[in-house]
């Protein structure tokens, strides 16, 4: 009954020394269990004879003596323990595909726990429990299980991989460094290992760093969705007021024509009504008069006939209807009511379009010339603002930037996503070019504008021939001249739009476009013809109207 009670407890039956099952266990004087290799190779290499336990000094060295039952308790645990890994043995998975197995078992091959790297081999828990009680083999170094160990083996010298050329960056044994890399530098593979662990947390920091930015960029994008959606939202609202607007105007315009129509046919029916009634009364008058002639001319008496034709030559005339007409309303009331219609709609996008050049200034950026790319006759100023042609070429190098024919320059900026905005003063020019071009545009020679070549451009000619320069070109009617003209390019929609800043109204847009390198402003101010077209061109600060 009290050897079941001990057989309860593993730690009874565990040497002090060596933390293992007691082997040949011996007991001293003062009552303490060891293994006796242990505490005779205790005893050997100290200077005192003590008892590990209790600290007890022993003047001389202390027989040791074998405890009967204590080695019978001892036997009895180590049975228990066997019948227990073997019970445990077979509650363990069989090894499936995929799995390690362990490289002891013979028939079913089980499901290795660990692998060692000292013997090469890989096992299940019944096979690995000598690597967790025999001391020498506690010194092993086991891993988790991992397939192939013999590939952890020379090949050349079938010696364990231990160390790592740094020269050839590859693991290798300890023969190697003796015949195969004899110049070469090596480490221990647990000092490269180290190194590696520390480049691969830099490494994990780096990606967790990348990982970090996307999801600020994810967040990013869907706080411009959650933007776009509010835009849309906002601007489908504002088309839904104006279209409302328009509606109901035109609405009024079309209850007003009716009503106007109608009334104007009421009164042509009143008329009608009067001349009828008025004629009327006067064939009623004129039948009566005939009964009278005929009743006159029926008569005999003859003195009675001439007096009473007297009296019928005295009556009044009557009315003359030749001219009399009734006329059908004037067919040009649609006309002018549609007029007004027009002049309605007008208003409204005259607003519309202020409104959309607030929008668009709200991109606005500071922009300077690029003295790198301009036509040796073109002179710019101090701040990079204003540009015209000189007539007069200066001696530049001709660099690959620069214009060498036509009178242009490009702004120092560009842009390759999102939207921008800027204005220039064009007042009092007859001849001026602007747009925006794509980086890889040719400068040299002759130059044809146009998308097909890289240019976005609208341009004037003779003082007053406007034309945007697509394939053909597209002649534009301006209401009047533009003073300051405004350039608005959204990358990623393809637009670019040209404005009349000062009357508010679009002057033409090229839409569809697609821009897959960086844009720069481009500015051309026209030769300089004698002084008919000496002003500059002026990069204006936006101020929004």
């Amino acid at each position: 009954m009290a050897a079941a009670n001990y057989l309860r407890s593993e730690d009874q039956f565990l040497c002090s020394i060596c933390l293992d099952v007691f082997t040949d266990p011996v007991s001293t004087s003062c009552g303490h269990n060891f293994c006796k290799n242990c505490i005779n190779e205790h005893w050997n290499t100290s200077d005192r004879y003590l008892c590990p336990m209790c600290k007890k000094v022993f003047n001389t060295r202390p027989e040791l003596h074998v405890n009967t039952l204590f080695s019978e308790m001892v036997v009895q645990f180590r049975q228990s323990a066997q019948q227990k890994a073997s019970s445990s043995s077979s509650e363990q998975q069989v090894s499936k595909p995929g799995e390690v197995p362990c490289d002891v078992c013979t028939g079913t091959k089980l499901k290795a726990l660990k692998s060692c790297l000292v013997c090469l081999a890989s096992y299940c828990e019944t096979h690995l429990e000598p690597h967790l009680t025999a001391s020498r083999l506690k010194r092993h170094q086991l891993i988790d299980p991992v397939e192939n160990l013999e590939d952890r083996m020379c090949t050349k010298h079938d010696k364990p991989l231990e160390l790592f050329c740094k020269t050839d960056q590859t693991c290798v044994c300890m023969l190697c460094p003796i015949f195969d890399h004899k110049t070469h530098e090596f480490v221990p593979l647990k000092e490269e290992y180290e190194g590696k662990k520390a480049e691969l947390g830099k490494t994990e920091a780096e990606i967790q760093q990348m990982i970090q930015k996307r999801r600020l960029k994810i967040q990013e994008i869907k706080h411009s969705v959650d933007l776009s959606e509010e835009d849309a939202d906002r601007e489908i609202a504002e088309g839904v007021q104006v279209f409302t607007a328009l509606k109901e105007s035109v609405e009024r315009g079309q209850a007003d024509l009716i009503n106007t129509i109608k009334e104007k046919q009421k009164t042509t029916e009143k008329q009608a009504e009067a001349f009828i009634k008025e004629l009327e009364q006067e064939i009623s008058e004129l039948k009566k008069r005939r009964t009278e002639v005929e009743q006159l001319k029926g008569s005999e008496d003859h003195l009675h006939l001439l007096q009473s034709v007297q009296s019928l030559k005295t009556a009044p005339p009557t009315k003359d209807w030749t001219e009399v007409s009734v006329r059908p309303p004037y067919k040009g009331t649609v006309v002018k009511a549609v007029a007004q219609l027009e002049e309605t709609l007008s208003k409204e996008m005259k607003k519309l379009l202020e409104d959309e050049l607030k929008r668009v200034q709200q991109y606005a950026v500071d922009l300077t010339l690029d003295p790198d790319t301009a036509h040796p006759d073109l002179i710019l100023s101090d701040d990079g603002k204003q540009v015209n042609d000189s007539d007069v070429r200066k001696n530049l190098p001709d660099n690959p930037e620069r214009f060498s024919k036509c009178a242009c320059v490009l702004g120092k900026q560009s842009f390759s996503s999102g939207r921008f905005y800027f204005e220039v003063q064009v007042k009092g020019k007859t001849h001026w070019e602007l747009g925006v071009a794509r980086e890889s545009i040719n400068r040299k020679g002759d130059i044809t504008l146009g998308p097909q070549n890289g240019y976005w451009t609208i341009w004037l000619r003779n003082g007053n021939e406007y034309e945007a320069l697509v394939v053909p070109s597209v002649s534009l009617s301006l209401k009047s001249r533009p003073q300051k003209v405004g350039v608005f390019v959204d990358y990623e929609e393809g637009l670019v739009s040209f404005y009349d800043v000062g009357a508010a109204a679009l002057i033409y847009s090229f839409t569809g476009c697609c821009f897959t390198e960086k844009l720069f402003p481009y500015f051309c101010p026209g030769l300089n013809e004698r002084g008919k077209n000496s002003g500059p061109l002026i990069i204006s600060p936006v101020r929004v109207n």
